[in-house]
């Protein structure tokens, strides 16, 4: 199996849904739940656009399953042992309030390795595309990382959980991290942050709570750009923590998260 041709699929998808979720936000969003916490929210878009990206996915490739932010598992991995894992809307509250980014991720995995990621940010158009082993790419041009060493000159993107003690621990790690680095950016879509890390808009990026639709596509990007995509103290990217940061500024930037306890906490 290609990666090339499981790319493709992955482009056609997620342009498809890039149309309609901008297609969807006319002023307001009104129709609007709540996921783990009053603050995280869901609108009828993030659903109205897994629901079209994952029939397009079974028109194209009947036998693999699915893993969506907000339909779960469907489907089971036939002979291509391939799942999807998808983000309709990655960035919902932005979208909510009509901010840049918000995101369409898409990535795929055969036999429990991503293999193939792309990331479309809406607003902009930017398109992020990846296959492991090969590289990764935005519109056209291959992606390098910063090159920065100095963390103390480094501009690191993160984000927050919704659960009012996991904001807490994440708001003790950031005031002791602020001082000692360039400056913090907190854009709202970890699929982006990703990417951004990727070709070098940020020096490094970490976030604790995200889910694999979060960074499976932006994930691989990172990777194939030359970022070092890990949890903390030799874990894998989890729930638990995600960092994404080259090589200059991999080893200070995990030493002083594991001194913060950032993988900690609730």
């Amino acid at each position: 199996m290609r990666g090339e041709e499981l790319l493709a699929v992955a482009v056609s998808v997620v342009r498809e849904a890039a149309v309609a979720a901008q297609a969807m936000r006319v002023g307001t969003v009104r129709t609007v739940a709540t996921k783990s916490s009053d603050t995280d929210v869901v609108t009828a878009a993030d659903r109205a656009v897994e629901k079209l990206a994952v029939e397009a996915l079974r028109a194209a490739r009947p036998r693999d399953a699915v893993l969506g932010e907000e339909s779960g598992t469907t489907g089971r991995a036939g002979e291509t042992a391939v799942r999807w894992v998808l983000d309709p809307i990655d960035g919902t509250v932005n979208y909510l309030y009509g901010l840049a980014p918000y995101a369409v991720s898409l990535a795929a995995e055969v036999d429990g390795t991503v293999v193939v990621g792309v990331v479309r940010e809406v607003t902009s158009g930017q398109e992020w595309t990846a296959i492991r082993g090969v590289g990764s790419w935005r519109d056209g041009r291959r992606l390098t990382p910063s090159i920065a060493t100095d963390l103390g000159q480094a501009l690191v993107a993160t984000g927050f959980g919704y659960a009012p003690a996991r904001r807490a621990h994440q708001a003790r790690v950031i005031a002791a991290l602020l001082p000692e680095v360039r400056d913090i950016r907190r854009l709202g879509a970890a699929s982006v942050d990703l990417c951004l890390t990727a070709e070098g808009r940020v020096d490094a990026y970490f976030e604790k709570g995200l889910q694999p639709w979060d960074h499976a596509a932006g994930g691989l990007v990172a990777t194939e750009a030359g970022v070092r995509v890990s949890g903390l103290a030799g874990a894998p990217p989890s729930e638990a923590l995600v960092l994404a940061a080259p090589s200059g500024l991999y080893d200070a930037l995990h030493d002083r998260l594991v001194e913060l306890d950032a993988a900690g906490g609730p």
